[in-house]
């Protein structure tokens, strides 16, 4: 799989702008703020529906507009689709597939992209959130029905917890409490819960050999990486991961085969929902005095280890540089290998590097090169030429005030636009007439 052609209409600095990529390595320069991390942003939006740098769609609008279209043509083999994506600020997006209406679910899976920026060092060092959202980005590109299941589950807690307040207002006047209705949400959330409990501790399990082989082969043999889930039921029923003093004392043998198999329990669906729906019985004089939900895959995360310690807090600048590379790499064979959905057999996700090398020392650079050159396709964006390892040959753009060029018809500082080829023409004028 790889875009052939990708149509940009007011997404961010861009009015309008039309791209014609290769398979292979392709590669946009220009200094901050011209708008080379844009144009990457945007393949990831038609995989995930979410960009790496913001939260609110809204921002993804060039300012003055009311909605920004991103469109490409993908070719999975010989066959090309073309996908739209309308993001309406303040709306519910509108989508397009080869020409026609869809609803913006039916793009899912059709693109597939594993990006890593510098902000993926906060998958070592941040929130339990971070590392929530990179688990479910993978979830939804292996199974894209999972993002209906996952915005249900938004509903549902926003809904309950609005009612665990309620609970505890009725409570605290000495009123009678109906627990009928949070009976009723309890039910929906475990169903909803164990559902994403089930993927996110299938996906780690899929994610941990080959984080430990990136890891590896980035750092150059330092230290051994393993991941592991940490599900908020087990703390809330009782069951821990082990800890580094176990690890270091006991037979760690047992123990990480103890891990495997209850995050393999934690797979069974039928099973993880009547835990959770067991805790959220236990936890319920705590929900509604607290009026918060306590119990669930939102407070999940995802354990960074290095060797027997944490890699958050332990871990160098550089280990925990290498340690996000090897959670993307990882999370891009897993999509890479995935034998399922529509576009197995040429499903290979796109890479993409955004401004990365310029943070890598240069053996870094050197081994990390020599890994995305086994893409089909890989998107890098640097500041500086310079700062790339000369093994990552292949397109080069420079992207200066908006406008992107061929390098090789790059002068100086001033960017021709290039003539449309009547591929590109023609998406200039779906684009138009979308719009």
């Amino acid at each position: 799989m790889y875009i052939s052609d990708l149509a940009l209409n007011d997404f961010r600095s861009y009015r309008e702008v039309v791209v014609s990529c290769q398979p292979g390595i392709t590669t946009f320069v220009g200094e901050n703020g011209q708008g080379k991390t844009n144009l990457v942003e945007a393949i990831g939006y038609l995989a995930t529906f979410s960009s790496h740098r913001v939260n609110a769609d809204a921002s993804l609008v060039r300012q003055g507009a009311n909605a920004a279209v991103v469109r490409a043509k993908v070719m999975h083999g010989e066959s090309p689709t073309t996908v739209e994506i309308e993001i309406l600020a303040g709306r519910a997006n509108r989508a397009r597939i080869n020409r026609g209406n869809a609803k913006p679910a039916d793009l899912l899976g059709i693109v597939r992209t594993v990006v890593f920026a510098p902000e993926d060092l906060e998958l070592i060092k941040g929130d339990p959130s971070v590392r929530r959202r990179f688990l479910d980005d993978v979830m939804i590109q292996l199974r894209p029905r999972m993002a209906q299941i996952k915005a249900d589950y938004a509903k549902v807690t926003k809904q309950r917890a609005a009612l665990l307040k309620t609970m505890w207002k009725t409570q605290r006047r000495g009123g009678i409490i109906d627990h009928a209705t949070i009976d009723i949400f309890d039910g929906q959330l475990a169903r909803l819960g164990a559902h994403i409990i089930a993927e996110r501790a299938r996906i780690v399990t899929e994610l941990r050999p080959y984080v430990e082989q990136y890891y590896r082969e980035v750092s150059g043999g330092k230290g051994v990486a393993r991941i592991d889930y940490i599900a908020n039921i087990d703390e809330r029923t009782g069951w821990e991961l082990p800890s580094a003093t176990q690890l270091e004392t006991d037979d760690t043998g047992q123990l990480l085969a103890d891990i495997t198999a209850h995050e393999t329990q934690l797979q069974d669906v039928a099973l993880t929902e009547e835990r959770l729906r067991e805790a959220l019985g236990q936890w319920r004089e705590q929900e509604i005095e607290r009026g918060v939900n306590l119990v669930g895959p939102h407070r999940d995360d995802l354990a960074i280890s290095l060797g027997t310690l944490p890699a958050k807090g332990f871990a160098s600048h550089g280990e925990s540089w290498s340690y996000a590379l090897a959670l993307r790499l990882a999370s891009w064979r897993v999509l890479r290998d995935d034998v399922s959905g529509n576009w197995a057999d040429d499903g290979e996700p796109i890479l993409i590097l955004d401004d990365v090398f310029a943070e890598l020392d240069a053996r870094r650079r050197q081994r990390l090169a020599d890994i995305v050159r086994q893409g089909k396709q890989v998107f890098v964006t640097a500041a500086v030429g310079d700062d790339l390892p000369v093994e990552l040959d292949g397109q080069k753009f420079s992207v200066h005030e908006g406008q992107v060029t061929p390098l090789d018809e790059a002068v100086d500082e001033t960017i021709d636009e290039p003539v449309p080829s009547p591929v590109t023409s023609g998406m200039h004028d779906d684009l138009r007439g979308a719009r």
